[in-house]
């Protein structure tokens, strides 16, 4: 049987590289404001969540236990996230890239616009279509960002780089901006806001698709040789290679430890979310400020430390730490943001006092030089060492670890009321110092897995 031509993807040459964007394919400035603004409606919807929840009925609240409230904040971050294993399949199998990103993006917003209406209905089908868009969106940005380079160019690591602060330029606006609005004005109002910043994502995405068609015939590309190599089968799809075997095992174990790592991550929505808003004062140099733009901390400080970390790799250069050693350098970093965190805790223990505002700074300073160790580095690595024809699926695996991670703090924050703060923070700290110790002794074993 015959099968269809498939676009050429030529050889680079230095006249035909696309340096359009910083010296990037242009089609990266397109992913970059794309996902920016997705991250701003997402981050700035999760910055009050929590607060919506467990504000009473006269505050404009739904009045939740904070049991509740944070095991409903657990599964909804989480399922956001674990989505994305099945709209990475969906991806591969059946829409492609560009239209999971799209309809995805438009999934969202009908989302947050849902939420804006007050009656209970409302709030957990805006949820369940926030977490389908976002399974759908995910998985397929971060690809299309590798597909943007031909194999082999070295501009790629510095492309997810790129694309990561456009991530986190969203994460600083979005409780800057919806978390202001829905904590002094209204809750509605702030979940509005959000539908907004997802609605200028999609207008930025479907202008610039011209673009990404680079990205978009070397996916079809890829779709093709693999249908003619008789890969089209379920089976076949699924049958590696010994080395294509080993770079899934390196991947799986990066998934186990990022598992650790996003569940003390993510106690920034919630644990400490809700220590910013009845612990400490919200007031720095003079200025007050809703307990929700604590949130904007961690993507900042990505925002401002991403490009030394970037020079201290090149600077190393024969001597950079290995993907394995960088992942426990960020559980290290997570473990020691809690260990901060404990003189703090005692002090507000009994609730007559409210700690000053830098203890959180200085948390979310070490838990982001543990997010820079770990999450580029290993969206970065699951990309290059995932086989072309399932890069989707391993790519929602990666995202996968984030789920079970977020629904592991939901979990973990339930505790806030009934063990003491110190204690709490101190377990957090304890568990990833000795998951950092343990991945530092798996450098060589993994290196040998991904050494092909």
């Amino acid at each position: 049987m015959a099968t269809r031509a498939v676009p050429r993807v030529g050889v680079m040459t230095d006249a035909s590289v696309d340096r359009g964007f910083f010296g990037h394919p242009r089609g990266l400035s397109t992913l970059f404001f794309t996902e920016m603004w997705e991250r701003f409606s997402y981050y700035g919807m999760r910055a009050f969540l929590i607060y919506y929840m467990t504000a009473t009925a006269a505050a404009g609240g739904l009045g939740f236990s904070d049991a509740n409230a944070t095991s409903i904040y657990g599964t909804y971050t989480g399922s956001a996230w674990g989505a994305s294993i099945v709209g990475g399949f969906i991806a591969d199998r059946f829409m492609g890239q560009y239209r999971s990103v799209l309809i995805g993006g438009i999934v969202i917003m009908l989302g947050h616009f849902t939420l804006v209406f007050s009656p209970l209905p409302f709030f957990y089908a805006g949820l369940t279509l926030i977490v389908v868009g976002t399974g759908l969106l995910k998985p397929s940005a971060s690809t299309l960002v590798g597909l943007l380079y031909e194999p082999g160019d070295k501009r790629r690591d510095a492309g997810y780089s790129l694309f990561y602060m456009g991530i986190n330029g969203g994460a600083i606006l979005g409780p800057l901006v919806a978390g202001y609005i829905a904590q002094r004005i209204d809750w509605h109002l702030g979940f509005g806001c959000a539908g907004v910043g997802m609605a200028l994502g999609l207008v930025q995405y479907v202008v610039g698709k011209k673009h990404l068609r680079p990205a978009m015939d070397r996916a079809v590309t890829s779709t093709a040789v693999t249908t003619e190599s008789g890969s089209h089968s379920p089976a076949s799809r699924f049958a590696f290679t010994p080395s294509e075997w080993k770079r899934i095992a390196a991947i799986v174990s990066f998934f186990a430890f990022a598992i650790l790592f996003w569940a003390g991550y993510e106690q920034a929505g919630s644990t400490l979310a809700l220590f910013a808003d009845r612990n400490t004062r919200l007031e720095m140099f003079g200025f007050s400020f809703p307990s929700s733009w604590f949130q904007s901390a961690q993507p900042f400080f990505v925002v401002a430390l991403a490009p030394v970390f970037a020079l201290l790799w090149v600077r190393l250069g024969r001597h950079e730490p290995p993907v394995t050693a960088k992942f426990a350098l960020g559980l290290l970093f997570m473990g020691l943001a809690f260990f901060i965190m404990v003189p703090a805790g005692a002090l507000a223990q009994d609730g007559s006092v409210r700690v000053s505002p830098w203890w959180l700074v200085a948390w979310n300073l070490f838990s982001e030089f543990g997010e820079i160790c770990l999450y580029p580095v290993g969206m970065n690595a699951v990309s290059k060492l995932s086989p072309a024809r399932v890069v989707g699926v391993m790519m929602g695996v990666w995202f996968l670890s984030i789920s079970f991670g977020n629904k592991l703090a939901g979990f973990a924050a339930g505790f806030i009321n009934s063990v003491p703060l110190d204690r709490l923070f101190g377990t957090f700290g304890i568990i990833l110092v000795v998951a950092a110790l343990l991945m530092f002794a798996l450098v060589r074993p993994i290196g040998r897995l991904t050494s092909d």
